[in-house]
């Protein structure tokens, strides 16, 4: 299975995910003009990596902010990653947000209610 690399923009978060190692990186802003479509690459690779999964799956979500129609796909992101994470392969999703940021918190902490995988809210001093 081929690695999947999204170069980031002002508009797209950078996504790296390596399937050998079980490591996905979501990171910058996410205002695609279309959010399902820019998503699609990330969710089909995920379906295709929950029949092979590593031992262990880690993910960095490290966004500064995104819209109403990310939150979804994101949250479509994470329904794959709760089956991979109910199959053979521990999910951690480390959800990481500003010190003064709340509405970023607020966003993790509702995500982490609704999805069954171990969430760490990981705050960082603001850049």
């Amino acid at each position: 299975m081929e690695e999947l690399k999204i170069e980031g923009s002002p508009k797209t978060p950078t996504i790296e995910f390596n399937p050998s190692t079980g490591y996905l990186l979501v990171r910058g802003r996410s205002i695609p003009e279309n959010s399902i479509e820019f998503y699609k690459p990330l969710i089909e690779i995920l379906e295709a990596y929950n029949q092979s999964s590593q031992a262990n799956t880690k993910v960095d979500v490290q966004l500064e902010y995104f819209n109403t129609s990310s939150s979804k796909c994101i949250l479509d992101v994470f329904k794959k990653l709760e089956a991979i994470n109910s199959g053979s392969s521990e999910v951690t999703i480390n959800w990481y947000y500003e010190e003064d940021d709340e509405d970023m918190l607020e966003a993790g902490e509702d995500y982490q209610a609704i999805i069954n995988v171990p969430f760490k809210m990981i705050e960082v001093e603001e850049e």
